[in-house]
């Protein structure tokens, strides 16, 4: 089991990404659909899931966060597009 997440979410024009990290993604997705809290997703409505992978460690999914967000935007749509080539939101079934 992975308990932990590094997720990414988008908008519905896909121009925005934002990298998050949970130990709970339909929670967390959730929270960011309903705009729970206000910041960066609720602002620039991102609420489209377009990647995420499993972690065992807390620690591990931290790391892969923090380097994830320091990458070029490239880097993170391609990303995206080895797993999601049509950028759809994979917890619209949720």
């Amino acid at each position: 089991m992975q308990p932990f997440f590094v997720y990414m979410l988008t908008n519905k024009y896909n121009n925005v990404l934002y990298t998050g990290m949970t130990n709970d993604l339909s929670r967390r997705v959730f929270e960011h659909k309903t705009k729970a809290t206000k910041g960066f997703t609720a602002k620039y409505n991102c609420n489209k899931l377009v990647w995420f992978e499993g972690h065992s460690e807390a620690e591990e999914a931290l790391r892969r966060e923090r380097l994830i967000k320091k990458w070029p935007r490239e880097w993170k749509n391609r990303l995206v597009e080895e797993v999601n080539k049509e950028w759809r939101d994979l917890a619209e079934d949720w």
